[in-house]
Order: structure tokens, then C-alpha cells, then sequence
């Protein structure tokens, strides 16, 4: 199947991303770099602002995606914030005109004569962190398969949902593979639902972005994420190839192990549109 619809607003995609809420959440990721709940929130939140941006034309934000934030801990549930609480799926321009706050922060840019200066900046938030509970992955797959069946009874054509599920811990609530297996048999005219995973590291050890085999994964529960993901779509591998990255036909959709930057990288090419009109 080709991925290669047109995404209009005749015939938009959606984006469902699945976050890990579970106590552990609260640890700081490998070799420090602050907490892994805050830094997930701030790349989420991130994406989302960029993908506003994408969307913009002159007369507005036109919706091009449909977008959900699922969190999984003590429940899984709706994680937006503010206006937007409770909704699996929200337009896009809904998602830019009703951010849940915004924060000021500050980062550090060029200022010209080879130094840094600090910018205050406008930072949109619409899904804050919360680290509480147990990791109930089944259940939040089997979530993203009604609301993307869903999605795709109403938009049979569209170029096919993509569903990224960001966790640090194994399920808690039984072997996540057959509802992983269920959400990628959902597919549209055009491919099957695409399933990527991310695991974030709470201790400094080998790292493997795309892999193309399970063979060289340290333990069982990498194996477990490496199998239930994607198979990546040509036009993500190569923008995969483009960043840098080894990839193959047989690459995944998966990263093991991974820093903050590890999945600010995966969640920029994993989201970048392939006919985006």
C-alpha cells in the first residue's frame, strides 16, 4: 500500500499519541537532563505548536490533522487541558485556538557576534505532565483502536492515522502485543494504520533508533516494542536517511532506549507530512 493520499481539508489525517503516566514517569531520564514527565510534556506540547504552524495559511489554520493526546496511568484518559479536556480528537485549529496556558520561558539564541543571549519566549501548553499509577498499556491500545476506527469509518481514504505510544516501563495490565497487532490491521484506502514506539531510558545504555531486527535488543520487553511497531513507510525512512539515520526496508517505527533528544528527533520525523496540500 502507497501512504501517499493527499492531506487536505477534503481529506484529512490525525495524529494519536499515547503517553506513559505511570509513577515512574517522575524519574529523570539516563545521565540527567531532567524529569522524564516534563520533558515528554514539553516536546508533546512542542509538536503540537509546530504542527499548528505547518497548518497556517493566510485565512488561518486550516485542519489538515485531527489530533488526541491519550495519557495511561492511574487511568487512561483524554490528556488535553483547558477548553479541549476530554476530547480523544480535536481539529487542528481548534488545538491552536484554545492552548491550556502559556508559559514564558527562556532560551538561549545567536546573538550575532559568536555568543548566546537569553529570549523570553510564549510557550503554548495544552498537556502538562502527571506521574501517578501503573503503566495499563492494553487498555490505552485498545483506546486508540476505537477512537481510530472510529476516525477512519468517517474518513476511509484519508492517508493513514499514525499512532505513537511513549512509555518507560512494561504494561502493566498484560501482553500489549494483540492490541498493538489490532490498532495496525486498521487501515484506509491507502495503508495500514501506522503504530510507533518510543521507550525512554532512566539509565545510560546502548541506544537503537529504527532497527531492522530484533536480534541485537537487549531483553524481551525491547523485543516486545520492536514487534509491535511499523514497519517504516518509504517516505519516512527517507527522511530517517536524510537525518542521518541507517535505515533499511526492514526498519521499525521504535526506539529503544532513548534521551529527550533521541525522541524530539523520532517525534519530528515521525510526523512529517508525505503530501501535505
Amino acid at each position: 500500500m502507497s501512504y501517499s493520499a493527499e492531506i487536505s481539508r477534503a481529506n484529512p489525517s490525525m495524529f494519536l499519541f499515547l503517553i506513559d503516566r505511570s509513577g515512574s514517569m517522575s524519574d529523570p531520564f539516563g545521565g540527567g537532563g531532567g524529569k522524564k514527565d516534563q520533558k515528554v510534556a514539553d516536546a508533546i506540547n512542542n509538536l503540537i505548536f509546530n504542527l499548528t504552524i505547518k497548518c497556517a495559511k493566510s485565512e488561518g489554520v486550516r485542519d489538515y490533522y485531527h489530533v488526541g493526546v491519550l495519557g495511561y496511568g492511574e487511568k487512561v484518559e483524554s490528556a488535553l487541558g483547558g477548553e479541549l479536556a476530554g476530547k480523544d480528537l480535536v481539529p487542528i485549529s481548534a488545538i491552536a485556538d484554545a492552548p491550556a496556558r502559556i508559559e514564558e520561558r527562556t532560551r538561549k539564541t545567536d546573538d550575532g557576534a559568536g555568543g548566546l543571549v537569553e529570549q523570553k519566549v510564549r510557550f503554548p501548553i495544552w498537556f502538562s505532565p502527571i506521574s501517578k499509577g501503573g503503566t495499563p498499556m492494553c487498555e490505552a491500545l485498545n483506546k486508540a483502536r476505537s477512537i481510530v476506527g472510529q476516525w477512519l469509518a468517517e474518513h476511509p481514504d484519508c492517508f493513514p492515522p499514525i499512532v505513537i505510544n511513549i512509555t518507560d516501563g512494561e504494561s502493566t495490565d498484560g501482553n500489549p502485543l494483540k492490541p498493538a497487532e489490532q490498532v495496525r490491521e486498521l487501515k484506509s484506502s491507502d495503508g495500514s494504520v501506522l503504530l510507533f514506539n518510543v521507550h525512554l531510558s532512566s539509565a545510560r545504555s546502548s541506544t537503537f533508533e529504527f532497527p531492522g531486527s530484533e536480534s541485537e535488543l537487549p531483553d524481551q520487553y525491547a523485543k516486545q516494542l520492536f514487534n509491535m511497531s511499523s514497519l517504516l513507510p518509504e517516505h519516512i525512512r527517507s527522511a530517517a536517511e536524510q537525518e542521518g539515520y541507517g535505515v533499511s526496508e526492514q526498519s521499525r517505527g521504535f526506539v529503544f532506549n532513548a534521551d529527550i533528544v533521541s525522541v524530539i528527533r523520532f517525534l519530528d520525523i515521525g510526523t512529517r507530512p508525505s503530501n501535505l496540500r
